[in-house]
């Protein structure tokens, strides 16, 4: 039985569906956390990641809950960060449909490179981390595509179930001069020359080549993805609470100590080393690469998808 509820984020507009909803199963023992946006293919806006961030903080805190699944409604999981929505573009102007968070940390800084270093640090970077050492059991559910940020989400759960037609990319760097997503575990992922590979090209892999590097754990028909994730997610809550931390804890210890967490630092350093190089560069300064340095990234449609025997 699933108990659905609503994070306790107001929206940015009054009238503005929900962004991000949550609701428990199996008397509370799972949660399940849904991306809201299906019409705008669950693009991350600042109000989706505040709303999701508390949806995770939610789950913590219920003791409960020994199982948390992150899905999304629609087609794709995540197009990424939103960058162009009308709903995003008033979030970040001043008036009564800006967020918050664009009002505090660093965001009145008049220093682009400072501006945009504070607020990806807390809100893409610091609880991606965050969300990556939460203190239960994490499952990420994915259909579609997962593109750039989507990577990001999936990349801080324990575990990635995936269906028959998911495809995962980063074209950070094909359509916006940058190294990649703020949360750099490519190399982790997907293995150092397929990261090269990924990201100097913006190819996706589909669900078959994630589950061969040992990214995704499950594949499921798309038409089944939701029931047999719950399937899986009732096997890891047998687990006693205390066993599956401690195990959650070990491995992303090992993980650690061969230097993930400092690399992932190194990696959000140089993505906005990045943002200063194009602020520099553009007229305009504004912080990624903009056309003719490369592609209009609105005309490009769906990252190609990678091949053995394709250039």
């Amino acid at each position: 039985m699933a108990s659905p509820d609503l994070t306790s984020a107001e929206p940015v507009a009054g009238d503005a569906p929900r962004q991000v909803t949550y609701e428990t199963l199996d008397e509370g023992r799972i949660a399940r956390i849904w991306l809201n946006r299906p019409e705008a293919q669950n693009a991350q806006s600042r109000t989706l990641l505040v709303q999701l961030d508390e949806a995770f903080g939610r789950a913590e805190a219920d003791d409960a809950v020994r199982v948390v699944i992150l899905a999304a409604r629609g087609k794709n999981f995540s197009a990424g960060h939103d960058l162009g929505s009308e709903q995003a573009l008033l979030e970040r102007k001043p008036g009564p449909a800006q967020h918050p968070t664009f009002r505090s940390h660093g965001a009145t800084v008049p220093a682009i490179a400072e501006r945009t270093y504070r607020q990806e640090w807390h809100y893409f970077f610091e609880n991606t981390r965050r969300w990556r050492d939460l203190r239960k059991i994490t499952i990420a559910q994915v259909q579609g595509n997962a593109i750039s940020a989507g990577l990001m989400l999936i990349w801080a759960c324990d575990l990635i179930v995936a269906a028959d037609d998911a495809k995962f990319s980063d074209v950070v760097g094909v359509r916006m001069g940058m190294p990649g997503v703020e949360y750099y575990a490519h190399p982790w992922e997907f293995g150092p020359r397929k990261a090269k590979e990924l990201l100097l090209t913006g190819d996706s892999i589909d669900a078959d080549e994630a589950h061969r590097l040992g990214m995704v754990s499950k594949i499921f028909p798309r038409a089944e993805l939701e029931d047999k994730t719950v399937a899986f997610a009732r096997r890891i809550a047998e687990r006693p609470t205390m066993a599956a931390l401690l195990i959650k804890d070990s491995v992303n210890a090992a993980s650690d100590a061969m230097g993930f967490t400092e690399a992932l630092r190194h990696g959000f350093h140089i993505h906005e080393l990045g943002h200063a190089h194009w602020a520099a560069h553009n007229e305009n300064r504004y912080p990624v690469g903009l056309p003719p340095d490369v592609p209009d990234w609105r005309t490009l449609g769906a990252p190609k998808l990678a091949r053995r025997d394709e250039p």
